[in-house]
């Protein structure tokens, strides 16, 4: 692996530990019963959204990043690969939690656009790196 590509997956290793962080604070959520959780089915499943997508989009940036340095790409789109592939698993998290932070939300704010944009980057990333590899 380039050093760039050995750098970017050390970045996500280190966010492992702050999504296992935040489903032990989910888990308290619901052991506890703490209100603005349990009692809000828009809040709970946003952050249980946010949640998941944060460990699965960690875990698939990680198994991208053995990809990039084999694709025939541009010293360039491949730095730009990387970026939008770690992007997705902050900003689509963010737009799950951000958009219902106060216990009392019953939808969204428009921070769930994060969301959207994360999946946006996630989508171009990929794509330009598949066609890379073919």
């Amino acid at each position: 692996m380039s050093p760039s590509s050995l750098s970017t997956a050390g970045v996500l290793l280190i966010t492992v530990p702050a999504v296992a962080f935040g489903g032990v604070s989910l888990l308290t959520f619901l052991m506890r019963n703490v209100p603005g959780y349990n009692d809000n089915p828009v809040r709970r499943s946003l952050w249980r959204a946010g949640h998941a997508h944060a460990g699965v989009l960690v875990l698939f940036s990680l198994v991208a990043m053995l990809y990039v340095d084999q694709a025939d790409l541009s010293d360039g789109l491949k730095s730009l690969v990387r970026i939008l592939i770690v992007v997705a698993p902050i900003l689509m998290p963010l737009g799950f939690f951000l958009s219902v932070v106060r216990p009392s939300d019953t939808k969204p704010s428009k921070l769930i656009g994060l969301t959207v944009v994360g999946g946006a980057a996630l989508a171009v990333g990929t794509l330009t790196l598949g066609i890379g590899l073919l």
